[in-house]
């Protein structure tokens, strides 16, 4: 193969600056996400147990539509076709004057879809708890919203740290997704790179190489947690 290597040009001004801009649009993408997912997929997986039949019933239909849905068909029904949809006055300010409108629509995209795999871990956790804990709970007097709030829900997150560390993982990697709509993320930023200068090798190792760091951050901090927070016996696998 008769290929022209030159990784010089990853330290080279504007490209330098393109992968420094990736990163931080990445991690941006990245921590918005993690806050929507985790945030909506605990109010999910919240009512995916609770006792009224029809929160179980809606939680389960979101559920089922978020997690069977490819990402990528997602993200582009969020930017398509939500704004046709909505009135016209609400989709011309979603597509037009909202400040950055493919990013936020990838926010959400990423955040839904990531909040019904969340939501599945949650009740797994719940229900890994033993029975017993809720009635000694309610037996000192606590209420079933306190029960939730201070007893049952910290260590159901606590159990499925694990599992929640392998999403955070996999939203890290979904960020890539972003570049469909024009996000400048790190694969957006390296393919830019590849495209002005035909170093496809060193771009995307480049990229390659900023992903592994990113995930393997993820996981330290995760792992820490993890470590600190453990229920022996009762974690759930990844």
């Amino acid at each position: 193969m008769n290929y022209s290597w030159n990784w010089g040009i990853l330290f080279e001004a504007p490209y330098a600056e393109w992968l420094l801009s990736g990163v931080a649009w990445t991690i941006g993408l990245f921590a918005a996400s993690m806050v929507v997912g985790f945030g909506v997929g605990t109010g999910i997986g919240l009512m995916r147990i609770a006792p009224i039949r029809w929160l179980r019933i809606i939680s389960g239909i979101y559920v089922e539509m978020f997690r069977n849905v490819p990402l990528l068909v997602q993200i582009f029904i969020w930017f398509y076709v939500m704004p046709e949809l909505l009135p016209s006055d609400v989709g011309q300010w979603l597509k037009r004057d909202l400040p950055m409108p493919a990013f936020w629509t990838s926010v959400v995209a990423i955040g839904f879809y990531t909040a019904a795999r969340v939501a599945e871990h949650i009740r797994a956790g719940f229900l890994a708890i033993p029975a017993a804990q809720m009635q000694a709970a309610l037996a000192t007097g606590l209420n079933l919203r306190q029960v939730y709030r201070y007893v049952l829900l910290p260590r159901a997150f606590r159990i499925v740290t694990p599992a929640l560390t392998s999403e955070a993982i996999s939203v890290m990697k979904n960020t890539s997704l972003a570049l469909t709509i024009g996000v400048l993320e790190l694969m957006a930023q390296s393919r830019q790179i590849e495209s002005y200068t035909f170093q496809s090798f060193e771009a995307f190792t480049a990229g390659t190489a900023i992903y592994i760091a990113l995930c393997a951050a993820v996981v330290f901090v995760a792992r820490h947690i993890e470590a600190r927070y453990a229920i022996p016996g009762m974690i759930q696998s990844r």
